[in-house]
């Protein structure tokens, strides 16, 4: 009988690479869980985040850190939010369930999304070619969240820097994902 081994591997293959001072790199390693509030449970899911990781629950459209600043809570709507922090091997979903001890329900997203962050001085000239939200500094403040949609691509954005984005998207479209920032790039610089 054959063996065979199964290993995970980035959606995109640790892309990296830096033109013309936009650095665009694959966050491999992207822990992302999605946490949905009980019914009636908002009180209780806001102290288990207080207790287990030093973070409030972040409006919508906002983003909450961890004590450690190790883990960003993503406000994705009304009772959903998101974890999203280094992981490196399975379950990254006990990471944040265990601590959450049952106050919110939890769902492993890691290999549903792939995460690209993007940062350089020409970087909102880049992004404002595909991307419909406002990203001036004014209109969309550090640690801001939104979805939108990316050249027909479904997406989230969050600024984690004067001049840096981190991109999520769906794993099944993260290469044409990545065409459209690299010719975005090409095009705008």
């Amino acid at each position: 009988m054959a063996e065979f081994s199964l290993y995970a591997t980035p959606a995109l293959g640790g892309y990296s690479t830096t033109h013309d001072g936009i650095a665009l790199e694959e966050l491999d390693g992207l822990g992302l869980i999605s946490i949905a509030t009980p019914l009636d449970s908002d009180a209780a899911l806001a102290a288990a985040l207080k207790k287990g990781f030093g973070a409030e629950i972040p409006a919508v459209g906002k983003v909450a850190s961890s004590s450690d600043s190790k883990i960003r809570f993503l406000g994705m709507a009304p009772g959903q939010l998101f974890a999203a922090f280094e992981h490196d091997g399975p379950n990254a979903e006990g990471a944040i369930a265990d601590k959450l001890a049952g106050a919110g329900y939890t769902t492993d997203q890691s290999d549903v999304w792939v995460g690209l962050r993007i940062a350089g001085p020409e970087v909102r000239t880049v992004l404002e070619r595909i991307c419909p939200l406002d990203l001036a500094p004014n209109a969309f403040a550090q640690d801001k969240v939104a979805r939108t949609a990316m050249e027909h691509m479904a997406a989230i954005v969050f600024r984690e820097g004067e001049d840096g984005f981190v991109l999520l998207t769906a794993r099944s479209s993260a290469k044409s994902f990545l065409h459209a920032l690299e010719v975005s790039i090409a095009n705008a610089l």
